[in-house]
């Protein structure tokens, strides 16, 4: 049975882009009609458009699209979430696990729209700190619930092949609003449950 990959992209968009990264390869030296990379700009259109798709996805429709009233007034956590993202300052990735806690004030949401607001951020030029801050701001103003929690980790391609070269190191960030911001207990509960080994 043949494998079928399943893709869409915008086919102006791709030829666009792929124009501009033939050009790129010709500028570094490159020959962008060598056999072995005659396809590349085609295939760098497309994977880009790929790895920036969360323009086009809107947390705040992901969260809506399953909203439930339900008298839960507990923590939700949803822990070691991949993600997988675009440092702004030099488009090379920077990838780890996000860590993401509510407490309910009237409604819930499917588990996996947690999952999928973090693809929408993630997936654009950022910097960790500002996803960090989008994803709670995110979840807070579509949920309105007592508190929400964003702990991100994540290692930075930027960091660790060119510039410093530090291949160990790991950047934590985080971001709260209500219960996990005002209540210390509240706070090192989320903490605790998520694993005390954070970097």
């Amino acid at each position: 049975m043949a494998y079928t990959k399943i893709e869409h992209y915008d086919e102006e968009v791709t030829q666009r882009l792929a124009a501009h990264f033939r050009e790129i390869l010709s500028l570094i030296g490159e020959d962008p009609a060598r056999e072995g990379i005659k396809l590349t700009p085609i295939r760098v259109a497309r994977s880009i458009q790929f790895l920036t798709q969360g323009y086009e996805m809107d947390g705040t429709a992901i969260l809506s699209s399953a909203m439930f009233k339900e008298d839960y007034k507990q923590m939700v956590i949803v822990k070691d979430i991949e993600l997988y993202s675009l440092c702004e300052h030099h488009m090379l990735p920077f990838f780890g696990k996000a860590h993401v806690a509510y407490i309910p004030n009237g409604y819930i949401t499917g588990l996996s729209k947690i999952a999928r607001v973090v693809e929408a951020y993630a997936r654009r030029l950022q910097v960790q700190e500002r996803l960090t801050v989008q994803i709670r701001d995110c979840i807070q103003s579509t949920l309105n619930p007592l508190g929400v929690a964003v702990v991100i980790e994540a290692s930075h391609m930027c960091m660790q092949i060119r510039g410093v070269q530090k291949q160990n190191s790991v950047t934590t960030t985080s971001a709260f609003t209500g219960a996990f911001l005002k209540d210390i207990k509240t706070r090192e509960e989320f903490m605790s449950l998520i694993g005390t080994s954070l970097h």
